[in-house]
């Protein structure tokens, strides 16, 4: 019963990430909320919600030692969830929700187990070169069909989400080692704090411009504080809770729900369609994550 109720709570926190592109359009379209702006508080909100659990749980303590222990590397990986956030929500804005969570979430944890056998210098094993293949052969279907999308920059948002995944990708490798020494959540507050930190002064920038700061109405205030609250703080409370009790190959269902969900919900309540060639192409995309993740590990995503 435990193991399940760990399988449902990864699957729990891969729906609330698969949200967060559907929130960040519907703020841009209901209160002109740029994806930098919805960023920033983002990352603010979570880190707020993450340091008032961790001073309920008496676990200030470890958020301290995590970011002494190794200050360089987390705020690395802090500027790297920043940067992945900040690329792939300009890219929900100008391709779609659906080819931009699918292209960005799918290739990144091909991406990453290409770079750790560079940095390990081995060679992949051929389902692992099938595995690539497949992943490039989903991106290049993908690629054809985004002048396509509805967006208002197809290309230049289809290239963000290559972008995105690569740089998440980046961070994961990056992050691998200090994730073994040190407490998740405690690691997760300290990179979610510095990447608030970094996205601030995009919130300067929007109000010094006259651009859209903050929300029009309740309830997009309540999408906002959804958004921070729920799709990173909450969501990765229930990752750490499901990874108790089931093993690593638990965040595949995680990376698998999120870009499921959320072309799902952006076809019932924004209305997108994919055409047959994207289905095809994120299906291989997707099916390259699946061969992928029960030899590989990896982190969920940010």
């Amino acid at each position: 019963m435990s193991s399940r109720l760990g399988v449902l709570q990864v699957c729990a926190a891969g729906f609330l990430w698969g949200t967060g592109g559907l929130v960040v359009t519907l703020l841009h379209e209901r209160d002109g909320l740029g994806a930098m702006t919805t960023s920033a508080w983002r990352t603010m909100l979570a880190a707020l919600s993450l340091l008032v659990v961790a001073a309920a749980t008496r676990h200030l303590g470890q958020v301290r030692d995590t970011f002494r222990s190794d200050p360089w590397h987390v705020v690395l990986m802090g500027c790297g969830t920043a940067l992945y956030q900040a690329t792939y929500f300009v890219s929900v804005l100008w391709v779609g929700v659906s080819v931009a969570t699918v292209v960005s979430l799918g290739l990144a944890p091909v991406l990453a187990a290409t770079g750790e056998h560079l940095r390990a210098g081995t060679r992949p094993d051929l389902r692992e070169v099938a595995v690539l293949v497949s992943a490039l052969a989903g991106l290049l279907l993908i690629s054809s069909t985004a002048a396509e999308s509805s967006g208002p920059r197809p290309v230049a948002g289809l290239l963000l989400a290559v972008l995105a995944g690569a740089v998440y990708a980046a961070t994961t490798v990056l992050g691998h080692g200090l994730a073994q020494r040190v407490d998740p959540v405690a690691l997760t507050t300290c990179a979610t704090a510095v990447s608030g930190v970094v996205l601030a002064p995009f919130l300067v920038a929007a109000g010094a411009m006259s651009k859209p700061l903050l929300p029009g109405s309740t309830g997009s205030w309540l999408l906002l504080v959804y958004l921070g609250t729920a799709t990173m703080a909450l969501a990765y409370g229930l990752l750490y809770a499901g990874l108790r009790t089931t093993s690593g190959s638990a965040a595949t269902v995680a990376t698998l729900v999120e870009p499921l969900s959320a072309a799902a919900l952006a076809a019932v309540i924004l209305g997108e369609v994919l055409t047959t060639t994207a289905v095809i192409g994120g299906v291989l995309i997707l099916a390259a994550v699946v061969a992928l993740r029960p030899t590989e590990e990896h982190p969920a995503p940010v």
